[in-house]
């Protein structure tokens, strides 16, 4: 079957940002006297929504669930600092993402990360103009790892799951990826995130 349409992540896709939302949680937490070593949040909080990383250091380290909705919103107010410095246009992947729209292909974002950050990471990236649609984990119910998020995007597209390709790179999103029933690239870095590796994934998901 062809491949029709390519779903990104984010965080760890397109854009550098694991240790921007590292950094900008530990300081939230860091006002009432908590953090989260750098090896806890790759290994335990990657990829996973900021309400359940809080939820999660309420039961691991009793974290007061009172704290939870300030910060959050502390750690969305570092995040955007953090992304008005640090985000920029990357070309890989700007030729990688215009070549493909060029050729046809169907293109979106589906992050577990809040509306606000996914807007505004593409827009300073230079991304948006490419992509067909943007989904937030504001707009599901459960976020990854459940594959609501994949199954939405490849709903909006009104595809089959494998007319689409998924690129995903932490264990979160690629359950979520698989579980959607759409083929997935799985990368470890940004940097794999190129055209030439992308139309080598296409080529393989056909061929299957």
């Amino acid at each position: 079957m062809k491949i029709k349409a390519i779903i990104f992540d984010m965080d760890g896709v397109l854009i550098e940002a694991k240790d921007w939302h590292y950094e900008a949680l530990n300081r939230a937490l860091g006002l009432f006297g908590y953090t989260i070593s750098r090896y806890d949040h790759l290994v335990t909080y990657d990829g996973l929504p900021t309400r359940k990383k809080l939820e999660m250091l309420t039961m691991e380290r009793n974290l007061p669930k009172s704290l939870h909705s300030f910060i959050n919103e502390m750690k969305q107010i570092y995040t955007m600092e953090i992304i008005y410095q640090k985000c920029k246009p990357t070309f890989y992947h700007e030729y990688a993402l215009s070549k493909l729209k060029s050729e046809g292909y169907r293109l979106a974002v589906a992050s577990n990360s809040v509306r606000r950050s996914v807007e505004m990471m593409m827009e300073k990236s230079k991304l948006d103009q490419y992509l067909e649609f943007m989904l937030s984990n504001q707009d599901v119910k459960k976020s990854k790892p459940d594959p609501e998020i994949y199954l939405t995007a490849i709903s909006k597209f009104n595809l089959q799951p494998l007319e689409c390709l998924i690129i995903e790179d932490n264990p979160n999103g690629i359950k979520a990826a698989k579980d959607s029933g759409a083929h997935v690239y799985q990368v470890e870095t940004v940097r794999d995130v190129n055209y030439q590796a992308i139309k080598a994934a296409i080529k393989q998901a056909e061929e299957i």
